[in-house]
């Protein structure tokens, strides 16, 4: 039996849940603590997701374009999908649930 690695696996359910809300605003950048509270993934898991995700092309980040003396706060660093990210990422749920199902006894839900 062949040895699956950790690239192969596919998604996690906190990656698609993080990627899911950024498909619902593919144009849109987003930051790291506010993915992590809305799909309720700690931030320990979130950034690693994001670092992930960037290293593969799906994503690109910057720093915001903010003075923090003005906002009183730090520069978030923001993440939107690179040209073809959004739809990698929708592919690879797409592939998710797709082996989800057919792994999911008959007559039984998930």
């Amino acid at each position: 039996m062949e040895r699956r690695t950790r690239r192969d696996r596919g998604l996690s359910e906190p990656a698609v849940r993080v990627l899911t809300l950024m498909l619902d605003d593919p144009a849109a950048a987003h930051y790291g603590l506010d993915l992590g509270q809305r799909a309720d993934v700690l931030t320990g898991t979130v950034y690693p997701l994001l670092q992930r995700f960037e290293h593969q092309g799906w994503l690109e980040s910057a720093l915001e374009p903010i003075d923090p003396a003005q906002a009183g706060r730090p520069r978030r660093r923001l993440y939107r999908f690179t040209p073809g990210g959004a739809q990698r990422a929708a592919r690879a749920i797409a592939e998710r649930e797709t082996r989800s199902a057919r792994a999911t006894p008959r007559g039984r839900t998930a």
